[in-house]
């Protein structure tokens, strides 16, 4: 009896938990999907937070601080590059010249690092003045500098930018061109004669570059002036010779580079046509030269009311070729000198530039050591080829 019951007592208890066992799983199951939903919950929950995030803008730089700028406002030029210092420093008959009015490609990329580096800012000159017209006369009119707060203006301007016959055989480029890419370059020939188009080896195409990296080196994409002769054409196209029988294809091509150059934010200027001392020339010579410069130059490149004196020989404002030169168009006028200087009156402006060159490099480095040091910049090729 006692082991019947005892049998029956184990058949219910198995009974029990054998019915019991469905509903516990079922129990278990949903347990551990409420924990691994609440997992899952959880781990979303920064994913959220991270879209949350994502959708709202990062936090931005502080905005650059604008100043009215007040001080003085820099000029410095320069002449083409000497790409190749083995044909400009060789002992010929040009190489004293060489040495004394260019700088090497090496030498114009530390400059303009030195000048990055001290906070120099470029600008245009039309940064600095507008003109009007009131009773049929042109009025200059100086405008407010405004600049990045630190930032120093500083104007550059390039002479002769011409690329003359004889600049061919003394290292530097034979003319800008619009290579494959779009870009200004520079077409030569090395010391072996091998055809060499570059965007690194001359002032445009280098600044170009330089800006797009550094775009903080440049007020609104400002680049420089290119001061034009005309005697022997423009930026390396025979355009001085209006009868020859290449000059439309001249013209047109140089008009390409010239498109380019303004969209990248390239001034121009008056150099003469023929390069002429202003100061000791007659007013008969200037009036012929300037109509000249006038009528084959301004015709390719547009207007532009700045004129850099040839040798930096200028003329004072009571001169009459002053005032003939006023009438041609002109009312802001270059000069060479050590120091910023600008001076304005109601009709023009006159202006003093810093020569940089072999010159200033090594036998007054006092001038330039405001921009770089000289003994850093100067190149060791310029001395290699000397003989």
């Amino acid at each position: 009896m006692k082991k019947s019951l005892l049998i029956l007592f184990f058949i219910l208890i198995i009974s029990l938990l054998c019915s019991c066992t469905p509903s516990n799983k079922t129990s278990i199951v949903s347990s551990n999907r409420e924990k691994v939903t609440k997992k899952e919950e959880k781990q979303e929950v920064p994913k959220q937070d991270n879209a949350e995030k994502d959708s709202v803008p990062a936090e931005s730089k502080p905005e650059t601080k604008m100043v009215i700028y007040k001080g003085p406002v820099e000029h410095i030029f320069f002449h083409p590059l000497v790409i190749y210092p083995k044909l400009a420093f060789d002992g010929d008959r040009m190489s004293k010249g060489y040495d004394e009015w260019f700088v090497t490609v090496k030498e114009f990329n530390s400059i303009i690092q030195s000048l990055y580096d001290r906070n120099y800012l470029l600008i245009k000159m039309s940064d600095l003045f507008a003109t009007t017209e009131i009773n049929g006369k042109k009025q200059l009119i100086k405008k407010q500098l405004t600049l990045p707060e630190g930032k120093k203006p500083l104007i550059l301007s390039v002479d002769d930018i011409n690329y003359y016959s004889y600049m061919h055989e003394n290292g530097n480029a034979y003319k800008l061109i619009i290579d494959s890419k779009g870009n200004t370059a520079t077409y030569s020939k090395d010391p072996a004669g091998k055809e060499v188009i570059s965007e690194e080896n001359e002032i445009v195409p280098i600044l170009n570059q330089f800006v797009l990296k550094h775009p903080d080196f440049s007020l609104n994409g400002a680049k420089g002036i290119l001061a034009l002769t005309g005697y022997e054409g423009i930026l390396g196209y025979r355009t001085n010779d209006l009868n020859s029988a290449s000059y439309s294809s001249e013209k047109e091509e140089v008009s390409k580079v010239i498109i380019e150059l303004k969209k990248d934010g390239w001034e121009f200027a008056s150099h003469g046509y023929g390069h002429l001392n202003t100061r000791t020339i007659s007013l008969n010579t200037l009036e012929r030269d300037t109509d000249r410069w006038l009528k084959e130059v301004e015709l390719l490149i547009g207007d532009t009311n700045i004129y850099i004196y040839p040798f930096g020989s200028s003329v004072l404002p009571n001169d009459p070729k002053f005032k003939f030169l006023e009438d041609a168009g002109f009312n802001i006028f270059c000069s060479v000198g050590p120091q910023a200087y600008l001076s304005v009156a109601t009709d023009y402006a006159m202006m003093d530039r810093v020569h940089i060159d072999g010159m200033a490099l090594e036998q007054q480095r006092h001038i330039v050591d405001r921009f770089f040091d000289s003994q850093k910049v100067l190149d060791s090729e310029r001395f290699a080829y000397k003989k």
